[in-house]
């Protein structure tokens, strides 16, 4: 019966922390959009955004010139990948999700290292065989050396990596399961997880969802919505998030023109020949 009690507190102060946090979600507001050449990812550090398409990195500064890139990112694996995710940067190295994607049919699950400087590739952690279905992205928690993981293909759960054992320790079920998820970011024991739930073709906006992942007994947690996005041009892809780490701006990678089918490219939009990536960067509000 203690056990019960002690369980239900648990639950009940997470949904509250979330509750709590998920009102700060509106107190972000517009600053500038910046055009970038990737469509996957984002991660920032005091000086730079690091950017992933789906097969190179891209490395700017902060007022989007283009600092150097790393067009050939897969040339050192071992086993066959062609697919980048959302990232994160950790001492003063790029982490992704690598894998190889067809159509929402994936193998090779890994978690690729670059170096934050120059964007050559370092080293990579295999895990064999892993219940992980998809990787569309990978944020560290900094404090206790693990990677989370999201999924694209489901989305019922996050994984979690220990990165100093090199081990898959488990996972968390995230209810309710926020559609398509796309880009993730870990602070101060939440999840912030961007969801390709919208509809480009209506156009309705795209959503940010957050989930409490402190308590590391925890097997599932609940999500709630952080805050919806319509300030994109136009209603089209969400992808990788950031917060930086010296404004505080949250960062929103976007994708537009472009119609997706199962995670592919097939033909454009009326009035595009291209698809656009842009970093939206939201500053937060003194309310």
């Amino acid at each position: 019966m203690k056990k019960l009690i002690l369980a239900l507190l648990v639950v009940g102060f997470t949904s509250m922390n979330a509750q709590k946090l998920a009102k700060s979600g509106n107190s972000y507001k517009l600053k500038k959009v910046i055009p970038v050449e990737g469509r996957q990812g984002i991660a920032i550090d005091k000086d730079y955004y690091y950017v992933s398409s789906s097969t190179a990195l891209f490395k700017y500064d902060k007022n989007g010139n283009l600092i150097t890139k790393n067009d050939k990112p897969f040339t050192k694996f071992e086993k066959q990948v062609n697919h980048f995710g959302d990232i994160d940067i950790f001492n003063g190295e790029v982490y992704t999700g690598v894998e190889f994607f067809d159509s929402g049919v994936v193998r090779n699950i890994q978690i690729a290292v670059y170096d934050a400087e120059t964007l050559n590739y370092k080293y990579s952690i295999d895990f064999g065989e892993i219940e992980q279905p998809e990787v569309s992205g990978i944020t560290i928690d900094k404090k206790n050396n693990i990677a989370w993981m999201s999924d694209w293909t489901s989305g019922w759960y996050v994984y979690k990596y220990d990165l100093k054992t090199r081990k898959y320790i488990g996972k968390v079920h995230l209810q309710p399961s926020p559609q398509w998820q796309q880009g993730v970011y870990h602070i101060d024991g939440k999840l912030l997880i961007t969801s390709d739930d919208g509809d480009s073709d209506v156009p309705e906006a795209d959503n940010i969802y957050i989930a409490d992942v402190s308590n590391p007994k925890q097997t599932r947690t609940e999500v709630s919505l952080f805050r919806s996005i319509p300030e994109f041009t136009r209603a089209g892809e969400i992808e990788g998030l950031s917060i930086d780490p010296v404004t505080n701006d949250l960062v929103i990678l976007n994708n537009r023109g472009a119609i997706i089918k199962m995670g592919m490219p097939s033909g454009f939009y009326p009035g595009y020949d291209k698809e656009i990536h842009e970093l939206y960067i939201f500053e937060k509000t003194k309310k």
